[in-house]
Order: structure tokens, then C-alpha cells, then sequence
């Protein structure tokens, strides 16, 4: 059979209006973003999910305390199940003292030995200044082991479709097998920020405070760039300073990730860097809606010579502005299609590429049913091929 790309490079501004009229008219396009000194750069559209920009973000890299967005996210799960409340006390283990808390040097809330605390106040040290010791109590508290959470945090990634991810610890220190690519971690942080919109907005509180102590958040967005609320910076000495970072402009919202930079402020010069360029370099547009026909494929021998192509969920593109108005879009299938089709069947692909723009393959299906022709359809089909060829 041949493949059919039934467009024949029909420009994506053409299939459906994306450069701003301005742009259009001038020919013009953006700038691309000067070049990051950060790793495994993630910029993501927040409200579609679609990724504007990818630099290695496929790569499962060490994820530091940036893991604790997992860690969290099981916590709150069990909340909102009912197995656990904000009120459940858990005791501080000496291994969560002596190897996560005060004596460890790492990021802690100066948890007691021995003492109970409340999910709510290890929440709260978890989330606004990275607290391991808190993190390692909560998982002792609610799995028996920090080993057993884990496996629950491994169950949760593998049912979120985040298949970069492998974790092997609570906290994020390093470890050569805790890994997740910087694109998973930004899907993580949209999930969480969707699913728990309540709970996201303890990422903005600038400090905590536990045991007469007063920290920090170490979040370098929050008060730098208008509209950042959040969510998770990390460092180790194998994965560099990182953030999860996202904010909110003019209704839209975005989240970067990256690691790999030197020292702390490396880390907050790229974030806001990165952060401007998500809002004012990239763009997400939609080709077309969930259920809209964008085409149609020939059917041979069928009760109709064509079956319509609907989009099976709505077809966004995201990269740089100015970049998508010189992509093209072709539907793509082995074809004529054989009958029976049923409605709903995936038959095709709407495939956007273009230069500087990593192909992307959209499923389309059948808009209805086409039945086998009948006997003398098919005959005549039969005589006309073999007489005057296809």
C-alpha cells in the first residue's frame, strides 16, 4: 500500500491562522532565545501541557529535592483518600534525626528526636524549605520504611505515564539510580498543580517556621518575577542547583525546569531568564479541536470513496513565536483504506514539521462507519483495474 499525505506540505498558517496578523504580513519572526547555561531546559504550557521547549529534557537526569514534588504529591493523595489527616501525629525515627535532620548538614526543619509531629507541620517543612528529615518521617510514618514509600512513589509515576521515573529515596540526595527527566518533572508539577490547586499555593509562602526556627524559601522566583507562586528548587553535588519554577502573566501559565547550573545565583539569574523567555519567546496555538474534521482518506472498495478524519483530542502546537508560521501539516496514512472502518477507529495522523521543529504526529479517526461495497461495486472495481490499471 502507499503512504498518502493527503496535504502535500500545507503550511500550518495556512491549516489555521497562528502568526499574529503583524507578524504575517511582515514576514518577521522572533528572535530565538539566547542560549541557556542550564541542562535539560523544559519550558511547558501549563493550562494544554504542550512542551514549547526541549533541550535534552528527555534525559532521565538526578533530580535532587526536586523529587519531593512526588514525595508530596503520595501525602496528598492519602489526605484526600481519608487515610491520613492533617491532625496524624508520626514519630521521628533516630535514622530520620541522624541521617535527614539536624546532624546531616542537608535541608531540615530541626525535628526532635523522638517527638511527634504533625502532618501538617511536615508538610509544610517538605514544601517551603525542602525539609528531608520531614520528608523521611512522613514516609516512615505512613509505609512502615522509607523503601516501602518509595514503591509507592515508583506505582504513582508509573500510573501518571511518567516513564523517565525511578525513584529510590524520599528526598532526592544522590543516589545513581533516583532518576526523572526534566520534561516528567514538569508534567509531575502540572498534575500537582491541577489536581491539588489548594495545597500548590503553600509553594508561595516565603518562610516556615518550626521549633523557634525561622527559614527561607529557597525558590529564587518568588518576589523576583511578578506572578511566580512556585514550586521546587534542588541540589546535590551530581546534579548542579535546579528548579521546577512556574508562574501565572496575563492568565496564562507556564513551568520551566532545569539543573545543571554552578551555584545559587546562577540559579536564580537563569530562572528569571528562563522565565521571561517562556512567556515572551514561545507560544501554543491549536490546529484544531477535539471531534473537528481536518480531512478526509480514500477507502477502496467501500461504501463510500472517502471516510472523513476527526481530530481525536485537540491538536496543539507549541515552540518559539514566528517559528510555527513556517511549519507544515500533512495528513499521513497507508492507503486507500480497507473497509470495514469503524467509527472512531484511529486511521491516520496530522504530522507538523518544519526546520528548527522536532516532528510532531497528531491521531485522527474515522468521522463514521464505511462498510465493504457491495458485489457489482466491487466486480466493476475488479474489470476497471484490470483493463485500465490503477
Amino acid at each position: 500500500m502507499d503512504l498518502k499525505r493527503a496535504f502535500g506540505a500545507l503550511t500550518i498558517a495556512a491549516f489555521v491562522a497562528l502568526a499574529s496578523p503583524a507578524d504575517a504580513q511582515r514576514g518577521r519572526r522572533a528572535p530565538p532565545p539566547a542560549p541557556s547555561v542550564a541542562q535539560h531546559v523544559t519550558i511547558m504550557d501549563a493550562d494544554s501541557g504542550a512542551i514549547l521547549a526541549c533541550d535534552d529534557c528527555n534525559t532521565p537526569i538526578p533530580p535532587a529535592s526536586m523529587s519531593k514534588l512526588m514525595t508530596v504529591l503520595v501525602v496528598l493523595e492519602l489526605l484526600r483518600s481519608g487515610d491520613i489527616t492533617l491532625d496524624t501525629q508520626y514519630t521521628v525515627s533516630e535514622y530520620a534525626w541522624r541521617e535527614h535532620g539536624a546532624p546531616s548538614g542537608g535541608s531540615h526543619m530541626f525535628l526532635p528526636i523522638n517527638s511527634q509531629v504533625s502532618v501538617r507541620e511536615l508538610l509544610r517543612g517538605a514544601i517551603i524549605v525542602s525539609a528531608n528529615d520531614a520528608c523521611v518521617v512522613l514516609a516512615e510514618g505512613i509505609a512502615g520504611s522509607e523503601a516501602a514509600f518509595v514503591e509507592i512513589m515508583n506505582r504513582r509515576a508509573r500510573e501518571l505515564g511518567l516513564t523517565t521515573a525511578n525513584f529510590t529515596n524520599a528526598t532526592g540526595i544522590d543516589d545513581p539510580g533516583h532518576r526523572i527527566s526534566s520534561a516528567d518533572l514538569a508534567r509531575l508539577a502540572r498534575h500537582f498543580i491541577t489536581t491539588f490547586p489548594r495545597s500548590y499555593g503553600v509553594y508561595a509562602e516565603r518562610e516556615f517556621t518550626f521549633n523557634n526556627r525561622t527559614q527561607q524559601n529557597r525558590n529564587p522566583l518568588l518576589g523576583a518575577f511578578d506572578g511566580a507562586d512556585g514550586v521546587k528548587t534542588g541540589h546535590t553535588d551530581e546534579s548542579g542547583y535546579g528548579l521546577v519554577g512556574s508562574a501565572i502573566v496575563d492568565g496564562e501559565r507556564r513551568i520551566i525546569v532545569f539543573n545543571g547550573t554552578r551555584s545559587m545565583a546562577d540559579r536564580r539569574s537563569e530562572a528569571i531568564r528562563l522565565m521571561r523567555s517562556a512567556f515572551s519567546d514561545y507560544a501554543v496555538r491549536t490546529l484544531a479541536a477535539a471531534g473537528a474534521e481536518v480531512g478526509e482518506a480514500e477507502v477502496w472498495l467501500g461504501g463510500r470513496r472517502t471516510v472523513p478524519l476527526l481530530a481525536q483530542s485537540d491538536i496543539l502546537i507549541g515552540g518559539r513565536r514566528g517559528v510555527q508560521s513556517t511549519l507544515t501539516a500533512n495528513i499521513v496514512y497507508d492507503g486507500p483504506l480497507h473497509p470495514p472502518i469503524a467509527e472512531g477507529d484511529v486511521v491516520a495522523h496530522l504530522v507538523v514539521e518544519g526546520p528548527g521543529f522536532e516532528p510532531q504526529s497528531f491521531p485522527l479517526t474515522a468521522g463514521r462507519s464505511v462498510g465493504k461495497a457491495n458485489w457489482f461495486s466491487r466486480a466493476w472495481e475488479g474489470l476497471r483495474l484490470t483493463f485500465f490499471g490503477p
